[in-house]
């Protein structure tokens, strides 16, 4: 399994955008899911836990699941028997987990997902009844937001395509809410929070 976030890893925590935009993400998922000191929640491409600390202060553990090995020795890093996040390294698309969750976060991860449905229907069965997805990508874009396109399957989302697999894969209550704008030199890139539930 390639780790496309080797060299990234030591310096993903001092990027602006990186740390802000997982802190507005965090902002917009509380805004609309109530999270309470009961749930476990899966935070999907947990990477170093930008966003996961936030969850993990709400709730009852936060299992963070990602296949970069670097992106989450950062992670083990800041765990603290205050603040812990257990670490899963797993690709769940083709070897899913048997574990349960109440909600599954995740921050900017979805375009790095090749296969949406398979996804979907992945992350479906790890839920508990009326379990929530709150998951934040980027709206559409021409392929310019990063730098290097290596393990990037989706250049953003348009709203129906991703609503129509959401749905096919059982969820309702399926919401999209624009959340954030991210400024780079050549244009604007909009991000969004797709709730539902199961």
């Amino acid at each position: 399994m390639q780790d496309h976030f080797k060299d990234k890893a030591h310096t993903w925590d001092k990027g602006t955008v990186q740390v802000n935009g997982a802190k507005v993400i965090a902002d917009a998922i509380v805004k609309n899911i109530d999270i309470t000191k009961d749930m476990e929640i899966m935070d999907f491409g947990v990477g170093t836990g930008l966003l996961g600390f936030e969850i993990a202060k709400l709730c009852k553990k936060v299992y963070g699941v990602d296949m970069s090995p670097s992106m989450l020795q950062k992670l083990e890093e800041k765990n603290s028997p205050e603040l812990h996040i257990e670490a899963i390294c797993q690709d769940i698309v083709k070897e899913p987990l048997s574990m349960k969750f109440d909600g599954v976060v995740s921050s900017m991860t979805l375009h790095h997902v090749e296969h949406l449905e398979s996804f979907f229907q992945s992350i479906y069965k790890n839920l508990n009844e009326n379990g929530f997805i709150a998951i934040a990508d980027l709206e559409l874009e021409d392929g310019t937001f990063h730098s290097d396109n290596t393990g990037v399957h989706h250049f953003g989302f348009d709203e129906k395509t991703l609503h129509d697999a959401v749905s096919k894969c059982g969820f309702k209550n399926i919401n999209f809410e624009k959340i954030n704008t991210i400024n780079k030199p050549q244009r604007d890139f909009g991000v969004f929070l797709l709730t539902a539930r199961k």
